[in-house]
């Protein structure tokens, strides 16, 4: 996946451009930035328009958050550093800065009105369905934007819609009729899958003791990090329900359903007496923070954790990372209360001994040896699959709704994306945890599925508009031409 969205970047400009739609749909996630320069300088241009650092900033936490969102936060600054987050944020605001040259060319333009309109429109900004001043003011004030560089970033991504709205062209019924032929081919097959089994695998002590004397220095122990922590408990602090009512009125952006419509008092109550009472207890933890400074108050805990423990807040532990030793870091909210964090002392990670990794080697021997033995098994059965006793299948089509058995439905998707784009009579197939050795036995075309109708439809249009973006992209390229103005873009 990641591969991928590095690859097409270019083209992911549609989806990931402008951040603000999104996280106003979403409830509004934390902007964040990454320093590159002054504010209010340019990075870079294409053609007559400017790409502005601020721009990069609000891109690159977009990208960023939207990375850590596919991997379940399991992401940070050093990944985003060695896969080129911040040329993927740049590469896709030159897109921008591309199409809104083409579209000064055909005097596409924005009016006051249009733009007044759609933030009026807008349900994140909206109280029992009117726009609300406030609720608008509120949101720009709690991220430190000022209301010209949100209306500015609209009014882009609105300029490029009516630009894409005016060079887009449907599918004909010859691409449609074309694309239901792709998708009505039926191959009939013979196959066998392969699983492999890392607890048949068999290893002796030398033979796992060896294999980490060739692997030691890749076995380390985690950094640790022992931290003195002091709890600030906020959920005895009394709210009234006035109190209550008048932060969800003040945030009521903050509170949306899956949908990202505002979600009523009522239903989020309970959210919002928690995210009051966290409010209200600042200023006792600054209290606490303050008394722990001067000596007048004793943490209450002293523990040893791993680099990013999920004890403590991911803000926390980079505060922790860019700070050294002795440190007392500010107060941070977890949950239902404050901790105040000493950094008592780092650890460094060392080499595992033999002892610490063994487990870990044995796994990962097992699991080495079981895959190869899976695919030299494969290699073997490919040679005489057409005479094998091979699972024989019914027809099947790229648009299967069916699972192969044994395969689940993931694997199945895969297999029969990957069979319907190879062009042999039968091979191997490696699925994420599986091997299928398959030959095909039959084919045919069926006749097209009614039922396929808006399946294809979309097919067509996806295929469609990825040659089109190809071939826009290409004319812009030659027409406007991108030019960065620091290293590293």
């Amino acid at each position: 996946m990641i591969t991928w969205m590095q690859r097409h970047n270019r083209y992911l400009v549609w989806t990931i451009w402008v951040a603000t739609i999104a996280f106003i749909g979403a409830g509004f996630v934390g902007w964040g930035s990454y320093k590159y320069g002054s504010k209010s300088s340019a990075v870079g241009e294409a053609g007559d328009v400017e790409i502005s650092n601020a721009r990069l900033n609000i891109t690159y936490r977009n990208l960023y958050d939207r990375y850590q969102a596919l991997f379940k936060g399991k992401f940070d600054e050093a990944q985003a550093r060695k896969m080129g987050l911040l040329k993927q944020a740049f590469d896709s605001l030159a897109s921008q800065a591309q199409l809104l040259n083409l579209a000064q060319q055909y005097g596409i333009v924005v009016s006051e009105k249009e733009l007044a309109d759609y933030i009026a429109g807008m349900r994140g900004f909206q109280e029992n369905g009117v726009f609300n001043h406030q609720v608008y003011n509120t949101y720009l004030q709690n991220r430190g934007m000022k209301s010209t560089t949100f209306e500015a970033m609209l009014s882009d991504e609105l300029t490029i819609q009516k630009l894409l709205n005016l060079i887009e062209v449907p599918p004909v019924p010859l691409e449609n009729e074309t694309v239901a032929s792709a998708l009505s081919v039926e191959d009939k097959i013979g196959y066998t899958v392969l699983s492999p089994d890392p607890a048949s695998v068999t290893l002796s002590d030398a033979e796992i003791k060896q294999a980490w004397e060739r692997t030691r220095d890749t076995y380390m122990t985690p950094q640790m990090y022992q931290v003195a922590l002091l709890w600030t408990e906020t959920q005895s602090i009394p709210v009234t329900d006035k109190e209550l009512q008048a932060y969800y009125d003040k945030n009521s952006f903050n509170y949306v359903d899956a949908n990202g419509t505002q979600a009523p008092f009522e239903k989020v109550k309970a959210t919002v007496e928690q995210d009051l009472k966290i409010q209200k207890g600042k200023k006792q933890a600054l209290l606490d923070y303050i008394a722990v400074k001067k000596g007048k108050k004793s943490f209450a805990e002293t523990k040893k954790l791993p680099l990013n423990d999920p004890l403590l807040p991911k803000a926390l532990w980079k505060s922790m990372v860019e700070n050294s030793v002795g440190t007392l870091l500010k107060p941070k909210a977890i949950g239902s209360r404050y901790v105040t964090v000493k950094i008592e002392k780092v650890i460094d990670p060392q080499p595992m001994t033999y002892a610490q990794a063994k487990e870990k080697v044995t796994e990962s021997l097992k699991r080495d040896q079981s895959a190869a033995n899976v695919e030299k098994k494969a290699k073997e059965l490919l040679k005489t699959i057409d005479k094998a006793s091979a699972t024989t299948s019914g027809y099947i089509r790229l648009m299967n709704t069916e699972t192969l058995p044994p395969l689940n439905r993931q694997e199945s998707v895969e297999f029969f994306q990957k069979l319907f784009t190879s062009s042999e009579k039968k091979g191997i197939i490696s699925l994420s945890k599986r091997m299928v050795v398959y030959t095909i036995l039959d084919q045919r075309f069926a006749p097209v599925d009614q039922n396929l109708t808006q399946t294809v439809q979309q097919e067509t249009e996806k295929i469609k508009k990825r040659v089109f973006e190809e071939a826009l992209f290409k004319t812009l390229n030659e027409q406007f031409p991108v030019k960065a103005y620091a290293k590293g873009l």
